[in-house]
């Protein structure tokens, strides 16, 4: 679920920072330039663990920062296909379930994954598995649930064009950086109250 992966980036010292210990600054950008972003076919970026190389600044002229070449590793969340996870029911549609994470919202568990004789009804808004014809089991929002990662989907993003920047409306619809499609179909998949 979490690895260690080793990168490497040219980093902006301010001048602000240079009375604090190096590793300490270099430290602080990186954290601020990846933690909790995404990058694409790596995973979402915790935190930074620690410094690896660091080569001699370099100034540029009219600008009081130093940038420094640096070679790091960092804490990366990315869980590994079939690798089995436990949530909250965010969101019931006819298309499927969307999970959420303490930390991550871009779960989700389309129809063909939940399991069979499973049903959506549109009152309750709510899934509903019916494994006999005497029992039924609620799949309800804010319920807590185990499921399997069975692909994970990367998207590029564009930079923000001219109009987003000056304010204008994003579209709503826009895919996430870093998806996961999921699946309950076996025993001991679903809400966890169903099997306690």
């Amino acid at each position: 679920m979490f690895i260690l992966s080793e990168l490497s980036d040219l980093v902006r010292i301010p001048p602000h920072t240079f009375n604090i210990p190096i590793q300490h600054s270099i430290t602080d950008e990186l954290n601020k330039k990846f933690s909790n972003k995404v990058i694409s076919n790596l995973g979402l970026v915790v935190t930074i663990w620690d410094l690896l190389d660091i080569k001699d600044g370099l100034l540029k002229p009219g600008d009081g920062g130093s940038y420094v070449e640096v070679q790091f590793r960092c804490i990366v969340w990315k869980p590994f296909i079939g690798e089995i996870l436990v949530g909250w029911v965010s969101d019931c549609s006819p298309e499927g379930i969307k999970v959420r994470l303490d930390f991550f919202d871009e779960i989700f568990i389309p129809r063909s994954y939940i399991f069979e004789n499973c049903e959506f009804k549109p009152v309750e808004k709510a899934w509903v598995w019916k494994p006999d014809d005497d029992n039924e089991f609620f799949i309800d929002i804010n319920e807590k649930i185990r499921f399997r990662i069975e692909e994970e989907i990367f998207v590029n993003i564009k930079p923000k064009s001219s109009n987003e920047a000056s304010g204008l409306e994003e579209p709503s619809n826009k895919a996430p950086p870093y998806a996961l499609l999921a699946s309950c179909q076996t025993d001991g998949m679903g809400c966890l109250s169903w099997w306690e």
